[in-house]
């Protein structure tokens, strides 16, 4: 018995060697969105984007791509970097106390809420959320990479332009 195992074992171990000597599979120049090797960085070109200059309040915002999904930046945040947990531009007008009065998108309540220790922050951004380019990025014209036929679909209007996230993150869950 043990010898037909190990007989088995050992043709199988051949045919897969074979098999993959005879493959001749795709290159790594063909998977991706790449199309250059990592040993020839030369090859690689990247994808021209040009992203807005106009200082906030003067671009159009692009709607969002589904449901909660973060917001794009409409402005320039060339002025406004680097961001950090004791210098973050963003909440002199993005703060939900000082938004309405400047015009801009308050940040929501997920934004004030401590998800690691299950309390709400209160009038404090979260410390898990000073890094706005973490999830957010700014407008560009990019052309897109690969085709995509999705369709999002709003529960409705207003959530097209501002989140609940904090109200849905455990549906479903209990």
């Amino acid at each position: 018995m043990m010898k037909k195992k190990i007989i088995l074992l050992s043709a199988t171990a051949t045919l897969f060697l074979v098999a993959c000597g005879v493959n001749n599979g795709l290159s790594s120049e063909q998977i991706g969105l790449r199309k250059a090797s990592l040993e020839n960085e030369n090859k690689v070109s990247l994808v021209e984007a040009n992203y807005t200059n106009l200082q906030p309040g003067e671009s159009t915002r692009f709607e969002r791509s589904y449901e909660n999904a973060p917001p794009l930046i409409p402005h320039s945040i060339a002025d406004m970097l680097p961001i950090t947990k004791d210098n973050n531009t963003c909440l002199s007008c993005h703060d939900k106390s000082i938004a309405k009065d400047v015009g801009a998108t308050p940040l929501p309540a997920s934004h004030y809420y401590d998800f690691r220790r299950n309390k709400s922050t209160k009038d404090s951004i979260s410390d898990a959320r000073f890094n706005c380019t973490q999830c957010h990025v700014p407008q560009s014209n990019a052309k897109p990479l690969v085709g995509n036929s999705f369709k999002p679909e709003f529960q409705n209007e207003q959530l097209k332009k501002h989140s609940n996230l904090i109200d849905v993150i455990n549906v479903g869950v209990k």
